[in-house]
């Protein structure tokens, strides 16, 4: 999904529904709310819709109070499903009707782990990529043979229609939002407020950037990675990394997929990439000076990889996402 700057008061509707987990529907409230005005970021309208307004039970033995009905859906920028109560439950017509009308008349629409079921069941993902969480997933692509579910990655971007996996996989789809509509390091502060890491990418080219174990004292492959870290600006390459860890290539290129869930040449450019983000956003170094810091090599190779990326050149990143 490319990355776009939204006006402020850009409204997000989340689905409540009776026997809801609390937790998956704190999830988009954390990313989205109040919070996120006083660390500096943009405000959204944050809308809490049901079925019906006013109280209604979770999972969790206490009622909360919805105060939106679910025609608050048809004036949503973008509209969340959580985690859906049971994959083997048909949610409401009037939800479902709800959700389509949205999505028809633009609204960005998310269905986060389980809720990615409510989407497929409105008939909204037929012919397109998904996630779901991975315990129900053979039973999704039984239920729902139109839709190109892809278990491997945390949350599928697909343009107006975004899918998550699991738990921790939804706050992953959340920040990567957030990061969309306002820039990378608008959603870093968020993660640190969450203590979560901010760049588990899963964007439109569907890259994934694990996070780096903390290193333990013997650990001479996290000891490597860190050291990757710091020296971005240099050619870095599998064979001088498995050097550096005194392992045979093929040994360093298995242990560092266990590792990171990544190749060496995807791990290095999303760190890159993210380097990238992080100096166009905060510094004032010209663009061929940040290819450089990067590990880029080039400007054509930053902005070759960076529009890939992200579907924006480096300057334009810059003009929207630098603070003014």
């Amino acid at each position: 999904m490319p990355v776009s700057t939204l006006a402020a008061g850009h409204s997000v509707a989340i689905v409540a529904f009776e026997g809801i987990s609390p937790f998956h529907l704190s999830v988009p409230c954390m990313v989205f709310g109040d919070d996120l005005a006083r660390l500096g970021g943009p405000r959204y309208e944050l809308l809490i819709c049901g079925e019906q307004a006013g109280l209604i039970p979770t999972m969790s033995g206490f009622s909360i109070d919805v105060p939106h009905g679910l025609s608050a859906l048809a004036r949503a920028d973008t509209v969340i499903v959580p985690a859906w109560r049971d994959p083997d439950e048909r949610p409401s017509e009037a939800l479902l009707q709800a959700l389509r009308v949205a999505h028809a008349r633009g609204a960005r629409v998310v269905g986060l782990c389980l809720g990615a079921f409510v989407l497929a069941e409105a008939g909204l993902l037929d012919g397109r990529a998904a996630s779901t969480h991975w315990v129900w997933s053979e039973d999704f692509a039984r239920k729902y043979p139109k839709v190109k579910l892809d278990q491997k990655v945390l949350y599928v971007d697909d343009g107006d229609i975004l899918t998550s996996a699991g738990t921790a996989a939804a706050i992953d789809c959340c920040l990567h939002l957030l990061r969309c509509d306002h820039g990378a390091d608008v959603a870093n502060r968020v993660a640190r407020r969450m203590v979560v890491a901010p760049h588990r990418d899963g964007g439109q080219a569907q890259y994934i950037e694990q996070p780096l174990p903390k290193a333990d004292h013997g650990d001479q492959l996290g000891a490597v990675l860190a050291w990757a870290l710091a020296h971005l600006d240099q050619p870095l390459c599998l064979d001088l990394l498995a050097e550096r860890a005194a392992m045979s290539r093929r040994n360093f290129t298995r242990r560092f997929k266990a590792k990171t869930g990544a190749t060496v040449s995807q791990w290095l450019l999303n760190h890159r990439l993210a380097a990238a983000q992080r100096l166009l956003e905060t510094s004032d170094q010209a663009i061929d000076r940040i290819a450089e810091i990067a590990g880029f090599g080039s400007t054509v190779s930053l902005r070759q990889q960076f529009t890939a990326a992200f579907a924006l050149s480096p300057a334009a990143y810059r003009k929207q996402f630098r603070p003014k």
